[in-house]
């Protein structure tokens, strides 16, 4: 039999089959394996295919054979379970700093690592059109260059743009690039988030990377390296809300019982619990006293009470007065 174009590849086309078209429940036989391999112009022994399974296996591919007298064969584990790939999908799908098209794309990738039958429970699953999507498409090259940076220990630029209220992108102080020694990337709220040291002034910021424009790697060396070098991304994106900056201080909470699970959840199990009323707990915790923290205390409505300092109290106060009066005002209008 004259041997057709694809036989050197028929290990590869084997494998692809395995991985596309069997699992537990959807062994081949010998005969079908034969017959798949001949749809992509492959012809085969039955011999020859046990030894290709057994090649196959020793290359570290699971390959069972079911207990059958006339049994056949399928790919008992992946790299991914179907149960990890759709928790990979429902991330990206979920992630606003990835555009809609790089969501599809992606999803398409995770798809072909599935098998045939889960490929299609896959699918069934994608929800993109309708979820809020960032319009920068070159953030998912932005995250890996500044990643690069960090691990080079190198500075990087950008400019820095808002939207304003027709849509539009304005670059912050009339354009000027940032240089900036990066520290770390942190995920909060939705969004991604460089934590560095502005080189102008020396102080620590945040920056949404998808509000960045025109990154680029730079040959300087990294400043202030003992902040880096003391800097912890977990507690540092803990005490930030919203990324908002602030004095970081550390505030008495007086809790409701019932708000115990809020606490944790934000705060996680370190900060004590302090007994002293009956019905409630009080708890400090170190934060950064930004408008948005004052929000998040207010939007429990009284359930939890910042008993210390007097000065974020006050704060809290004008804040929530701010907020009353600008409605009041527009209700009367």
């Amino acid at each position: 039999m004259p041997k057709r174009e694809n036989q050197k590849a028929k290990l590869l086309y084997l494998r692809k089959i395995f991985l596309e078209r069997t699992d537990e429940a959807h062994p081949l036989s010998v005969a079908e394996l034969i017959g798949a391999l001949g749809e992509y112009g492959v012809s085969a022994e039955r011999k020859s295919i046990y030894s290709d399974i057994a090649e196959l296996c020793a290359f570290g591919m699971d390959i069972v054979r079911t207990p059958e007298r006339a049994g056949g064969y399928y790919l008992a584990s992946r790299d991914f379970e179907t149960a990890e790939l759709k928790l990979l999908v429902d991330a990206v799908q979920s992630s606003r700093f990835i555009t809609k098209k790089k969501t599809e794309e992606l999803i398409r990738k995770l798809e072909g690592l599935a098998g045939r039958r889960d490929k299609a429970e896959l699918e069934r699953q994608v929800f993109v059109s309708n979820r809020i999507k960032t319009m920068n498409e070159s953030i998912f090259y932005a995250v890996d260059a500044l990643h690069e940076a960090i691990g080079a220990d190198r500075c990087v630029s950008f400019r820095y743009y808002d939207w304003n209220a027709k849509k539009e992108k304005v670059a912050r102080h009339g354009g000027r690039e940032y240089l900036v020694s990066p520290l770390a990337l942190i995920w909060d709220d939705e969004n991604y988030y460089l934590a560095a040291v502005d080189r102008q002034d020396g102080v620590l910021k945040n920056y949404r990377v998808d509000r960045m424009a025109k990154l680029r790697v730079r040959q300087e060396r990294r400043e202030r390296k003992e902040l880096s070098r003391s800097f912890d991304p977990a507690l540092y994106s803990k005490r930030m809300f919203g990324m908002y900056g602030g004095e970081v201080v550390t505030v008495l909470l007086r809790c409701e019982e019932r708000m115990a699970n809020v606490i944790i959840d934000r705060f996680g199990t370190e900060p004590p619990f302090l007994s002293r009323k009956p019905g409630y707990f009080d708890v400090p915790v170190s934060v950064a006293v930004s408008p948005l923290f004052l929000a998040w205390i207010i939007n429990f409505g009284g359930a939890i009470e910042i008993l210390s300092p007097a000065w974020v109290r006050e704060e809290l106060c004008a804040l929530a007065g701010a907020a009353s009066s600008a409605h009041t005002g527009a209700a009367e209008e």
